[in-house]
């Protein structure tokens, strides 16, 4: 898909929304546009969310302090997911986006 059109379809589609699991690993399934962040104590673990490009890969991200590369997952008054930095596959269909206020921004 052209990445103009793949924009405009985002833009219009429904937003990616956050489910948090207390475990410190993420659940077998995970729905689409659903952002799973596994947390234990308190602590965020990890963050896990299908590719957008819709390959159907599962991406984990680590959001613990201290380890390599690492994320942060937040999110706004409306309950709508963030990530920060952005996510880039080096494998597989190569995806780099930004997920901000539940939206997939393409880079």
């Amino acid at each position: 898909m052209k990445p103009w059109l793949r924009n405009i379809f985002e833009h219009f589609s429904p937003r990616h929304r956050l489910r948090v699991v207390q475990n410190d690993s993420l659940p077998d399934s995970i729905g689409p546009r659903e952002v799973v962040v596994a947390q234990e104590d308190g602590e965020d673990w990890v963050a896990g969310i299908y590719c957008p490009c819709g390959c159907g890969e599962r991406i984990e991200l680590l959001l613990l302090q201290g380890v390599r590369p690492r994320w942060d997952a937040s999110v706004d008054a409306q309950g709508r997911p963030t990530l920060h930095p952005s996510v880039w596959r080096k494998e597989g269909c190569r995806s780099h986006f930004w997920l901000r206020g539940g939206r997939v921004r393409w880079c």
